[in-house]
């Protein structure tokens, strides 16, 4: 037998690290002079890798297997009663042992790993959630805050101003939010329906509401084209359906401030 046969199974327990005592430091001081025993040494250590790693995926490599059982095959028959055989028996499990416990860890990272991608993924998802809703908060309040909004109030057209409504709106952006309270209620099948009325033209729809039932309604944002210079803002009755020109008296209306 040679030398490097009688280190196969040695080789193998090693690359496992279950290896200890004078067995490794025996092996310790051969490998400090063989080069071939420390490249097969770090050969069973690559595919070890490899075979741990692949046990909770694919089939092994077929070179990670055949190495092992190769190394195994050397192995010494020597009899069963001699008390080093059953030692290196007892190492043998514990070495099987190692690697289905880097196994568990590989598999155990990788489910961190995955779960961790996820978390992040929904943390994305919630914060660009969150982005969009400030932007839509931003652009309902710029109207109410910015100092260059035209600011309307309206009051009733012949009863007493009792009803009343506010107009926030921002010609250079087109943005009005317009806020009602004491609205009288509707009859069925109708709704109210605000009116711009700019400095020339025709009076532009500019949204539709109905009170609830303390009187209060808000229209948020219609679409009005940009840059339209606003003389006054009105307040119609009209179909659920809405008009595109006002076909009932005007109820409400305010001049800009």
């Amino acid at each position: 037998m040679s030398a490097h046969e009688q280190y196969a199974e040695d080789l193998a327990l090693y690359a496992l690290d279950a290896l200890q005592g004078e067995d490794r430091a025996r092996l310790d001081q051969h490998l400090a002079g063989c080069a071939a025993c420390r490249l097969e040494l770090e050969q069973l250590r690559g595919d070890t890798a490899l075979l741990a790693l692949s046990a909770t995926g694919p089939r092994p490599p077929q070179r990670a297997r055949q190495k092992l059982l190769d190394a195994v095959a050397r192995e010494p028959r020597l009899p069963v009663a001699v008390p080093t055989a059953k030692r290196r028996g007892w190492w043998g499990w514990l070495g099987w042992a190692a690697t289905a416990a880097v196994v568990i860890f590989a598999l155990s990272l990788w489910r961190e790993n995955s779960a961790l991608k996820q978390t992040l993924a929904s943390a994305s998802s919630q914060a660009e959630e969150s982005a969009r809703e400030l932007q839509e908060l931003r652009k309902i309040a710029a109207p109410i805050l910015q100092p260059e909004a035209q600011r309307v109030t309206l009051v009733a057209a012949k009863d007493p101003p009792q009803p009343q409504g506010k107009a926030f709106y921002m010609r250079n952006h087109g943005s009005l939010v317009f806020l009602a309270n004491n609205m009288p209620a509707l009859p069925p099948q109708k709704a109210y329906e605000l009116w711009l009325i700019p400095m020339s033209g025709a009076p532009m729809p500019a949204g539709m509401f109905k009170p609830d039932a303390h009187g209060n309604a808000s229209v948020v944002n219609p679409p009005l084209p940009a840059g339209t210079e606003a003389k006054a803002f009105a307040i119609t009755v009209e179909n659920e359906a809405g008009a595109a020109t006002p076909t009932m008296p005007i109820v409400m209306v305010g001049a800009g401030e």
